[in-house]
């Protein structure tokens, strides 16, 4: 294996800063409520309105300026994640079976109650967001869903694509609040003026201290997955165009400068080819700034003697995107294991899946692919057990779970399952 371009590491210090800026918003709005909101979203955004709920006025007034052709689009993006959500929520099946005379076991799928659904902004006002977070709960059943996501400077407000995609996607309450201090209004409620109750679960991408923010409040509320600053591997062999390839890596490293884009690849003539396309598109890159700052930190090319350590450099690094461009696709998706979503051949660029092709855009960064896939109805739904045994089961039952609870030293288990044999405790 050798690198023709590596990334730097990340420092402990970068790390352990956001965790205490974290730390130390979320235990404000814990304690004050709504003023600790109003005070850090007037700190970080200069937002202090008179209430952060978008009115019925407000929906309205931005529908209305939401250019057609946009809103259009938005509606195909819209019916794209719907249709592929409803055909995943057809998997769920309720269960019920008689597993001994008497005794029925069986489970229920139940969607979670509260959502709240974090739509990024800040640099970006990311309009697939609101679909991705909101569109798949709805689907999922869940009855309340309530979006956020931080103002416009240049509006006063939230983007008006942004609140068409949140109200297309069947959002309940809009919210124009940002950052961790949004997720913690999420977590805690606010007594703002109306008050915004508490959810059960948040959910959405964003920048690292919003994926540091989730990380604190899990517990206090369920969180989809870690989905931070977001990643690309591509896998590429010779029979790849450099300039796809290096527009690919440059399209998801404009989203910040700590995005990180690898190329793995058995061609070292790709890699230096790959290398030279980059630096030739950042000349006139439109995101040259933000893309150009990622790739120098963040980018980085290695080149692999054949496929098998492709796999396994691959499935090490575990990225959210990976994308395979090579001759034979379907070789990589029999066998890799750790990736969020992977797009197969040259035709299936990231940015489709990230903005209207109908997959969910919130996958696991930070190696979490190791361990979960990305955020779909399953997120969203609790399969729960439940048990009924007739009075003739006991016999067969009682026994065995008293003596394995004697031999736990749990004696007044025992009890509870000889009792109803007739024994007297």
């Amino acid at each position: 294996m050798e690198h023709l371009k590596r990334a730097e590491p990340r420092s402990a210090a970068d790390v352990d800063g956001v965790r205490q800026v974290v730390s130390a918003i979320l235990a404000d709005v814990a304690r004050e409520g709504a003023p600790a909101v109003r005070r850090y979203s007037e700190r970080f955004d200069g937002w202090s309105p008179p209430s952060f709920r978008v009115s019925a006025e407000e929906i309205e007034r931005a529908r209305s300026l939401v250019d057609p052709d946009l809103a259009a689009h938005i509606d195909f993006a819209c019916a794209q994640v719907r249709g592929f959500a409803e055909r995943q929520r057809e998997m769920f099946r309720d269960l019920e079976v008689e597993t001994l005379p008497g005794v029925t076991l069986g489970h229920r799928n139940i969607p979670v109650n509260n959502v709240g659904s974090y739509v990024p902004g800040g640099r970006y006002p990311l309009i697939s967001s609101a679909l991705m977070t909101i569109v798949v709960p709805k689907v999922a059943g869940v009855s309340r869903v309530v979006a956020v996501a931080p103002p416009s400077q240049a509006l006063g407000g939230m983007d008006y694509g942004q609140i068409y995609a949140m109200t297309a996607a069947g959002a309940d309450e809009i919210l124009c609040i940002g950052g961790v201090q949004a997720l913690a209004a999420l977590a805690y409620g606010i007594d703002d003026v109306p008050a915004v109750d508490p959810v059960d679960m948040v959910v959405g991408a964003g920048n690292a201290y919003v994926a540091e923010a989730k990380r604190q409040l899990f517990g206090t509320v369920g969180i989809d997955l870690l989905a931070g600053p977001t990643e690309v591997l591509i896998i590429a062999d010779g029979s790849a165009d450099p300039r796809v390839v290096a527009a690919d890596l440059l399209g998801q490293a404009e989203h910040g400068p700590t995005s990180a884009a690898v190329l793995v690849t058995t061609s070292r003539a790709l890699g230096a080819a790959v290398l030279a396309a980059v630096d030739e598109l950042l000349l006139t890159w439109p995101t040259a700034a933000v893309a150009g700052a990622a790739w120098a930190t963040l980018g980085e090319v290695i080149v692999c003697a054949d496929d098998d350590e492709v796999l396994r450099v691959a499935d090490g690094i575990a990225s959210e995107h990976v994308e395979v461009q090579t001759d034979d696709p379907d070789w990589y998706l029999e066998r890799l294991t750790n990736y969020g979503s992977l797009f197969l051949g040259a035709n299936a660029t990231v940015v489709y899946g990230d903005k209207a092709i109908g997959t969910n855009h919130v996958l696991p960064t930070e190696r979490a692919a190791r361990y979960t896939g990305g955020l779909w109805v399953g997120k969203f739904i609790k399969t729960v057990t439940y048990q009924r045994v007739a009075d003739a089961a006991n016999a067969a039952v009682a026994p065995s779970a008293a003596a394995i609870s004697d031999a736990e030293g749990m004696a007044g288990h025992a009890i509870t399952a000889r009792i109803r044999l007739g024994a007297r405790p």
